[in-house]
């Protein structure tokens, strides 16, 4: 039986999700022969009661990470969790992130390592629902065209509760309340969080160097009761659509809020979820849709890429 140490950088939510994960499907990675070990799990408190299988190595310093075989970043942020990996990376250990901010506004210095097969991000678009492992590998073979995608799940959800009759503020309150939206929710109706993720779908499809500054980005603060009950009116929903197209020979990312038919795949997913159709000359349009969101959901992907990694599989290559 072969051991392979994990470290973890982070026990919110997702971290504590992928840590109960681990233990839900070692017979899993047993059958392949691999008994997981964790080496070690960074937290800012040690006091704060979590929800981890017993014996779980909780620490505040990242001593584990010279014994981790692979380490598994679930802090968000950029900075910080950058600093904390950059003596890991240069080890030319592999990491498992969902990080889309990070990959997205740093990709400058993490592309070497996700060009030699280091990153595994799966993650970090759409969570649980696979987009990046079919955009990474077999969708290779057809010729891109552009995409459009609702990648952002509060966006959803306040859009949605506006078509039931509640303004913007009402509703903005109600995702706060309910854990939907941080508190200040910029990154999120902004539409910041949906360019990032765009940000890394276009190095898949597009251009492997594509930069995140070049995502034109608008949000849904401005939208309207009126504009939401005008577009039900004439059978349509307004989305947060990121999407990606050519345009004069060039690649163009945007971001907007737009009124789609109400039969439109990316109005079809349910308030809560994402979608994403992905055009391809020879393909033709295939419509991925599913959980974009959600600790344990997260972690399935999370736990997805470290089983490819024990199995041998690289990690996601953005076009070259």
């Amino acid at each position: 039986m072969r051991t392979v140490t994990v470290g973890v950088l982070g026990s919110g939510t997702v971290g504590q999700d992928v840590l109960t994960l681990i233990q839900r499907r070692r017979d899993i990675f047993s059958d392949i022969g691999v008994n997981i070990e964790i080496s070690g799990v960074l937290v800012r408190d040690l006091r704060k009661a979590r929800n981890v299988p017993a014996g779980t190595p909780l620490t505040d310093t990242c001593d584990f990470l010279q014994q981790s075989e692979v380490v598994i970043e679930c802090m968000g942020g950029i900075d910080r969790p950058l600093g904390l990996l950059r003596p890991y990376l240069k080890s030319g250990r592999p990491l498992i992130t969902a990080n889309k901010a990070l990959l997205a506004e740093r990709w400058d210095e993490l592309r070497e390592y996700a060009l030699n097969g280091k990153l595994y991000y799966e993650a970090s678009v759409m969570a649980g629902t696979p987009v990046i492992g079919p955009m990474s590998t077999v969708l290779r073979a057809s010729t891109f065209k552009g995409l459009l995608a609702t990648l952002n799940g509060t966006c959803n959800f306040i859009l949605t509760q506006m078509e039931q009759g509640k303004d913007y503020a009402q509703a903005l309150r109600e995702a706060q309340a309910l854990g939907y939206a941080e508190d200040p929710p910029t990154l999120d109706v902004g539409g910041f969080d949906t360019a990032h993720k765009l940000t890394v779908l276009a190095r898949f499809s597009a251009d492997g160097n594509y930069a995140y500054e070049n995502v034109q980005i608008t949000g849904i603060e401005h939208v309207t009761l009126e504009d939401v009950q005008a577009a039900r009116a004439r059978n349509e929903h307004i989305k947060l659509v990121g999407e990606l197209h050519q345009e004069g020979g060039h690649w163009q990312a945007t971001v907007a809020p737009r009124s789609l038919p109400h039969d439109h795949p990316l109005c079809n997913a349910g308030a809560g979820r994402n979608a994403l159709v992905y055009e391809g000359e020879e393909s033709g349009n295939l419509i991925f849709a599913g959980g974009g969101a959600g600790g344990m959901v997260t972690a399935s992907a999370m736990v997805g890429d470290l089983l490819d990694y024990v199995l041998g599989f690289p990690g996601h290559v953005p076009l070259h």
